[in-house]
């Protein structure tokens, strides 16, 4: 049973969520196929969250950052007033949820929230406001890596860049993997930095868990629901959708992606049409995509078909759509910097055809390209940043006034708190 399930719905109180001795025996039960009774989380304690309507009074939600989840949750940048402290502030109205919104819910907020790694981002509290869901999350003023590049950095960040902050998304996905999860979502935009330089993986909505019924699975076959944003990121074998399955390793080939994402300021794949995409995919990239186009400019290697029917592998669709792929600048222009052999071996090996030559995360954090960060005394992310104060300027956060002082929420008797399982 999901832990956003029929029962929040109707809105029928049950025990609130909370990090405590009790939840640890508690929520187990209603996890069966998720997380079996022999599996042990990560190091349980921390942040409470008690679900509490009144907690939203210790907020002051400053600036509209953005939105997501197809909409349904704003994220607003806010001032925990007890503290000072910044954070922000996920808010999303439960009752427009579907029961796929639910299930990626339930894996960002409920599931992620027994990691405990520093390159995970995890709630810090998460609380219920009638049909409203209240995340807590750190602010990470830097934003996404996907982020400064487009700010700062068009034509790619520096190598010693790209270093830390892959260096320290590798150990949270190592942190992932060796308890027995998929990440699934990995690219720069889940990718936070913070003030002080602390790289955190973020997008927790997609994490799929090996562990069934206490043992380990080899190969996972779910699908998940991902918008087609995402497709440039993931796997052959995660895309192929076979009989062969897929497992942690997919995760390495989104990472490959993600460095070339940050080396050139492109997404390799990104200006294709998804069918394209995906043949290519499967065919494996001609060049390495630092350097060369992923996709052969002088001649498709499809056939259009001539009946205009779609023969099962959307030609139709393609057809129409070729020209204009095709004669893409993005795709016809390699890039114009010159990159390390160290780099360009890592993207070699993370986007490996076959999963089983892929390297695992935990032997990525050895590889040559991170000798420099692993020499480091001290962590070099915000030196080699803009300025706090610039990226603030640059970004306009802070810069409006508050929008609320306080949340304004039902009084007790109206209020109808959810809870989860």
């Amino acid at each position: 049973m999901s832990c956003l399930d029929c029962s929040c719905l109707r809105r029928t109180p049950v025990k609130s969520i909370s990090q405590s001795k009790d939840s640890t025996t508690s929520i187990y039960p209603h996890w069966a196929d998720e997380l079996p009774q022999c599996w042990i989380p990560p190091v349980l304690g921390g942040h409470k969250m008690p679900v509490r309507y009144n907690e939203a009074n210790n907020y002051e939600l400053q600036q509209e950052l953005g939105k997501r989840f197809n909409n349904l949750t704003t994220i607003y940048l806010a001032r925990h007033t007890p503290t000072g402290a910044l954070v922000t502030v996920q808010l999303t109205d439960l009752d427009d949820c579907s029961d796929e919104h639910l299930k990626f819910l339930q894996n960002e907020t409920v599931m992620s929230s027994f990691f405990r790694h520093h390159n995970i981002t995890v709630p810090r509290q998460m609380f219920t406001v009638g049909t409203w869901l209240w995340v807590i999350n750190p602010f990470m003023a830097y934003g996404s890596a996907s982020n400064l590049v487009k700010t700062y950095y068009p034509d790619g960040m520096s190598e010693i860049l790209i270093g830390n902050i892959l260096y320290g998304t590798l150990k949270g996905l190592n942190y992932l993997h060796q308890n027995g999860y998929i990440h699934r979502s990995v690219k720069g935009s889940h990718i936070l930095i913070s003030e002080d330089g602390l790289v955190s993986l973020s997008g927790l909505g997609h994490l799929y868990s090996m562990v069934r019924r206490g043992e380990r699975a080899t190969v996972a076959f779910d699908f998940p629901m991902f918008s087609t944003a995402m497709l440039p990121w993931l796997s052959p074998e995660l895309l192929r959708q076979d009989l062969h399955g897929y497992n942690v390793k997919s995760d390495i080939y989104s990472l490959g992606i993600t460095a070339c994402e940050l080396a050139t300021g492109r997404v390799p794949f990104m200006d294709m049409h998804r069918t394209q995409m995906l043949l290519q995919k499967l065919k494996g990239p001609p060049q390495n995509p630092l350097y060369e186009n992923t996709f052969p400019c002088e001649e498709s290697p499809m056939k259009i078909s001539r009946s205009g029917v779609d023969s099962g592998i959307g030609e139709s669709v393609v057809a129409a759509s070729m020209t204009q792929t095709m004669t893409s600048d993005r795709l016809r222009t390699p890039s114009p910097r010159t990159f390390s052999s160290a780099l360009q071996n890592l993207v070699e090996v993370c986007l490996q055809q076959d999963p089983e030559k892929r390297p695992s995360a935990s032997m990525l954090l050895s590889h040559p390209f991170f000798k420099q960060v692993r020499e480091q005394t001290h962590d070099w992310i915000p030196s080699l940043l803009p300025s706090l104060a610039q990226h603030r300027k640059n970004s306009r956060v802070g810069s409006f006034p508050v929008i609320m002082k306080r949340y304004s929420y039902k009084t007790p008797n109206e209020a109808k708190e959810w809870t989860f399982h």
